[in-house]
């Protein structure tokens, strides 16, 4: 029997490179590694269908949940998870000194229901009690003009967003005071070249997002792993080969990380980072499956009905395909 060809389009992680390289191969499967940047496989699986398989953001993922019948079935594979406190940038001319401060500032959003936007507003609210119906959104690109939502929003009129200008970006009109903040999972551009303009909301937030963890046990989820249903249902046994996959893949991670002979970064204290990461959050940091993460999906899903990007509250075991969320015993 010949191996079923896949095609994966996914950023270049450490924690995928052996399915990249194929020191992981899943179990009947020729996978055609395609390591696009993030906006790249979103963009072309989310309007095109492009891919058999996609890393792909979380929230787009739950929105396509409401179509009749959804087009992706995902895996308990998350191959992107960050903290996000570091991702609110304030114009030095907003008087913003404080979370609190957001509350009735006109903010930038690349995109109104990016994964990451998702978790900022979710914590500036259970966290600061600022209500995402509290800030005006403004959206469009962040470096270059003319981005627009991937998914059609259909948000309750309480919250308000309209875009930018054709010819404007949200970096520039940050350092220019046109808007107070961004939320946003990459940096501006202006936050390095213009200093004095563009600062971090919180100037400390390694410790902010420490301090968060050990009160929540929650390490954001990004992205999941999403299939194209019509694949999936016609060999439903690729959602477990690809999930053991993915799994096998980020264990040869942990043990590149690991080495302290020859490092497998360019990290020089990475033994001394994944010694403080291990005491802080296990020897498992970056966990697969349902059971691990159910917290962090259901924080998220929350976030995500209260923010009116989904029609209604999933619950975590909703988002993934039956087949990976148990595993025989002997």
């Amino acid at each position: 029997m010949s191996a079923l060809r896949l095609s994966l389009s996914c950023w270049s992680y450490d924690r995928t490179r052996a399915l990249a390289d194929g020191g992981v191969r899943p179990e009947g499967i020729e996978l055609v590694y395609l390591p696009h940047e993030v906006e790249e496989t979103f963009f072309r699986m989310l309007r095109n269908r492009e891919f058999d398989v996609a890393e792909m953001s979380l929230s787009s993922y739950a929105m396509s949940l409401r179509a009749d019948p959804p087009p992706f079935i995902a895996i308990p594979v998350f191959p992107s998870r960050s903290f996000r406190h570091s991702s609110i940038f304030i114009s030095t001319k907003s008087g913003i000194s404080r979370p609190q401060d957001l509350r009735g500032k006109r903010v930038g959003v690349p995109e109104f229901q990016l994964t990451a936007n998702v978790w900022v507003r979710g914590i500036l609210a259970d966290e600061h009690g600022v209500p995402v119906d509290s800030i005006e959104y403004l959206s469009g690109g962040e470096e270059e003009p003319g981005r627009d939502e991937k998914l059609k929003l259909e948000l309750p009129p309480s919250i308000r967003i309209r875009p930018i200008g054709p010819a404007q970006t949200l970096s520039r009109m940050l350092a220019e005071g046109e808007i107070d903040a961004v939320q946003a999972p990459r940096a501006p551009s202006t936050l390095y070249s213009r200093p004095d303009a563009v600062k971090r909301l919180f100037a400390n937030y390694v410790e902010v997002e420490r301090e968060y963890y050990r009160r929540t046990k929650i390490f954001p989820i990004m992205h999941t792993v999403a299939i194209r249903r019509e694949v999936y249902e016609k060999n439903r046994w690729i959602a477990q080969s690809l999930h053991k996959a993915f799994t096998a893949a980020k264990a040869k991670a942990y043990q590149g990380l690991a080495r302290t002979h020859c490092l497998d970064t360019m990290l020089p204290w990475q033994a001394a980072h994944v010694e403080e990461v291990k005491r802080e959050m296990g020897e498992d940091w970056w966990p697969y499956g349902l059971a691990p993460n159910r917290h962090v999906l259901d924080a998220f899903l929350r976030y995500h009905h209260e923010q009116g990007l989904s029609r209604r509250r999933y619950a975590p075991e909703e988002l993934f395909a039956p087949e990976t969320l148990e595993a025989f015993k002997v």
